[in-house]
């Protein structure tokens, strides 16, 4: 089964779900600022990506310039890193996409076609 952990307002999340329904995807829906990603959650799925830490910071966001996570990211753990992440779902760039061993973060619609279809 596939995840999605979306912002409602979001209007990248809005255009992977429209993407997902016109190709016919079933998934479930996880709101990821209700429900935001555990600790335990992105220490799995950051190597399952292949992406680095850095991208899954959602950095147009306004808590990243607020907490000046630019220069953090660069500075502290990957630990230190995912705690942060965990601790606010606003902070993950979103959407995130779950199948399996595969972890797509944010929406391209090539890599999502490539992955899923």
């Amino acid at each position: 089964m596939i995840t999605v952990l979306c912002y409602p307002k979001c209007g990248t999340c809005r255009k992977a779900e429209k993407w997902l329904k016109e190709n016919g995807i079933e998934y479930s829906y996880r709101t990821i600022n209700e429900e935001n990603p555990t600790y335990e959650e992105l220490k799995e799925w950051v190597p399952k990506s292949g992406l680095p830490i850095a991208k899954f910071f959602n950095t147009s966001g306004r808590l990243y310039r607020e907490h000046n996570m630019k220069n953090k990211v660069k500075s502290l753990s990957e630990d230190e890193l995912i705690s942060i992440l965990a601790s606010n779902g606003m902070m993950v760039k979103r959407p995130i996409l779950l199948k399996d061993d595969i972890v797509l973060v944010g929406f391209k619609k090539e890599e999502w076609e490539k992955s899923l279809l």
